[in-house]
């Protein structure tokens, strides 16, 4: 019997954890999202602007769209007012994974080979936590990487052990914005597929007129926030283009866009 991949994907264990809050926020957020279909890329709280719950979020096929951040909102949002995991007031951000995105599992390294990569080490490997190079792939739950930042003396190909990393990321370059493109729309060929990728989202938004109805135009994006005043407090659902995977041009100004009485 043929193995199905979507249950593979849901099976398969994130190597890089958060630690802390993120780690207990990932705990309850994970069964949620993995009841709707999706898989947890990464959880992060910030704290620069206010408290922010940034949740990252992908189907198996890697796909997401704004709808899907919808979805994953609504169902996570009465989780963590039960739960209550942050004490203070908070901003909850559901997002897909962006284009640079950070890598979790060892099939995201598979996946994402021949791409240019960063690493972060948790454990220093010859004295060396910062690494960036070539993605050559995984052996096991190993990632193998030709360092471009490589001096005399040291290996120019290594295996870095996935599970020591801090963290993992994709390097943006029109490589991998091509690839976004063809994986895009490869999805959108797919019966009952409607799935925009961030680049076409981005093209598709710099073709409208700004007069257009400020929500519907920004939630193509791909992001969905709510702030979570606490318990008993009115919700807000607010957008805003400061919070694209796809990063705008420095000269481009941020729209934010507000919807009241959800």
């Amino acid at each position: 019997m043929t193995e199905n991949p979507d249950l593979h994907a849901f099976s398969e264990p994130r190597l890089i954890m958060e630690q802390g809050a993120a780690a207990r926020l990932a705990a309850i957020a994970e069964p949620v999202l993995k009841g709707l279909g999706f898989r947890l890329v990464r959880v992060r709280i910030s704290g620069l602007s206010g408290c922010t719950i940034q949740i990252m979020a992908e189907r198996a096929d890697g796909t997401m769209t704004i709808d899907d951040c919808e979805a994953i909102s609504r169902a996570l949002s009465p989780v963590l007012d039960v739960a209550d995991p942050v004490a203070e007031a908070y901003r909850l951000e559901i997002s897909s994974p962006g284009i640079d995105r950070p890598l979790v599992r060892a099939s995201d390294f598979e996946r994402f080979a021949g791409h240019q990569i960063k690493v972060e080490m948790a454990i220093a490997i010859d004295g060396r936590r910062r690494l960036r190079g070539t993605l050559l792939g995984a052996q096991g739950d190993a990632a193998q990487i030709r360092r471009d930042d490589a001096v005399a003396g040291e290996a120019a190909e290594v295996l870095l052990p996935i599970a020591e990393m801090a963290e993992a990321r994709l390097v943006l370059s029109d490589a991998l914005i091509a690839e976004s493109l063809r994986r895009g729309k490869a999805a959108a060929r797919r019966p009952g597929e409607a799935r925009l990728q961030q680049p076409e989202a981005e093209a598709q938004l710099q073709q409208e007129p700004l007069q257009q109805e400020p929500l519907q135009q920004d939630m193509r994006q791909g992001t969905r926030k709510n702030i979570r005043q606490n318990k008993g407090r009115r919700d807000t659902a607010q957008v805003s283009r400061r919070s694209l995977d796809f990063q705008p041009a420095p000269a481009q100004r941020p729209r934010v866009a507000q919807h009241e009485g959800e």
